[in-house]
């Protein structure tokens, strides 16, 4: 193999490529990321049993080949070339990196033992990016990291016609966003269990202005693959049953109360500075206000008012306060409806743009109370 690519192209795909390779991989030669070169391009791919991820670059290719090499050191080697140009070249068991004045050589893998990569399942539909990075990093508030509950590190995802449905539990909040999309498929009604973690990474690294498309094949739901910018990446779904969380939400909810979320936002974060850990912040509704506070009679106590905009019965409610600041900052509008029924059953959290507007159903937060002393 004989290449020669640009330096900053090739690092940020060795760098987007390794993000796959586990600290400790299952076996060694998982710790390998395959390039192959040719026409025109150098394709790089790596895999972990579970996800797998491709990309592509421009190249000039002299020599056609592939080689597998260990793909933290060729990350940590590539994001420190020097030059604009970097050449690639194999003779025997190494491969050598020429950049400019500096030259590494790396020992190549045995490329017979790597594993095949998954195929990448037909398209199911696209998005835009911004619209599906928004959706991901709402949904994910509320996923667990008990990871002996694996079906609560996923994200439920749920395709129905031209609306996708994301979301999230830990089993004390339930975090929900949707959105509109283009199928391939008007009629599709399909779930797919993702693992939360690949899912922001993937927002995570998106190039917004490129759209993302999903790949699914709903008779052999095994495998979720997404494509962007030239990247696809493929996940092995979380097997298991997502709890039945549908039934969560009220029909009907009597007291509603509209508040400023900035403001609300940094009362909680004030107040809560005095709570004691896993201590809950108490909110107390009575006509037109909105008092918060926390600690206790013999400790430190704190104690704020917000004017908020209320219909129904006064209620005092009490939540665990980093829940309440991560549910409200996925909200993207400036203004968060509070909607409960009693002290104790769930409350919903919805964005709106206006203060005298309608709430928006695009995200939906819900939240379980804690019990607190008077």
């Amino acid at each position: 193999m004989k290449v020669e690519v640009n330096s900053q192209a090739l690092a940020d795909a060795v760098a987007w490529t390794t993000r796959v390779i586990d600290a400790r991989p299952a076996t060694p030669i998982l710790a390998g990321i395959r390039l192959e070169a040719i026409d025109g391009t150098l394709q790089l791919s790596a895999f972990n049993y579970a996800i797998s991820a491709r990309h592509h670059i421009e190249a000039g290719v002299d020599e056609a080949g592939s080689v597998l090499v260990l793909g933290k050191l060729l990350a940590d080697i590539t994001k420190s070339l020097p030059a604009a140009k970097t050449y690639l070249s194999t003779d025997g068991s190494t491969m050598t990196i020429t950049s400019g004045k500096s030259t590494f050589t790396m020992q190549l893998m045995p490329e017979s033992e790597y594993p095949d990569l998954p195929v990448v399942p037909t398209k199911l539909g696209q998005v835009d990016s911004p619209t599906f990075a928004q959706a991901v990093n709402q949904a994910s508030v509320a996923v667990s990291r008990e990871e002996n509950r694996p079906v609560l590190t996923g994200i439920r995802v749920q395709f129905q016609g031209d609306k996708v449905i994301m979301s999230s539990t830990d089993r004390f909040r339930l975090a929900r966003s949707s959105f509109t999309w283009t199928p391939e498929d008007a009629t599709i009604s399909t779930t797919a269990l993702v693992r939360g973690s690949l899912l922001r990474d993937m927002a995570r690294s998106l190039d917004e202005h490129q759209n993302v498309t999903i790949d699914f094949d709903a008779d052999n739901p095994s495998l979720l693959g997404f494509e962007n910018a030239g990247r696809v990446s493929t996940s092995q779904l979380i097997d298991g049953e997502f709890p039945a969380v549908d039934r969560l939400y009220a029909d009907e909810y009597p007291i509603h109360a509209v508040i400023n979320k900035q403001a609300l936002i940094d009362a909680i974060k004030r107040v809560s500075l005095v709570a004691e850990r896993n201590a809950p912040i108490r909110m107390v509704f009575s006509g037109q206000e909105l008092t918060l506070s926390a600690g206790t009679a013999d400790e430190a106590q704190a104690k704020e008012i917000l004017d908020i905009d209320m219909d129904g019965e006064d209620i005092t409610v009490a939540f665990n306060p980093s829940y309440l600041v991560d549910g409200l900052s996925a909200i993207s509008e400036p203004f968060v409806r509070m909607k409960m029924t009693t002290a104790v059953k769930p409350v919903e959290f919805n964005g709106q743009q206006e203060a005298d507007s309608d709430e928006s159903m695009d995200y939906r937060y819900l939240l379980v109370p804690m019990r607190f002393n008077n």
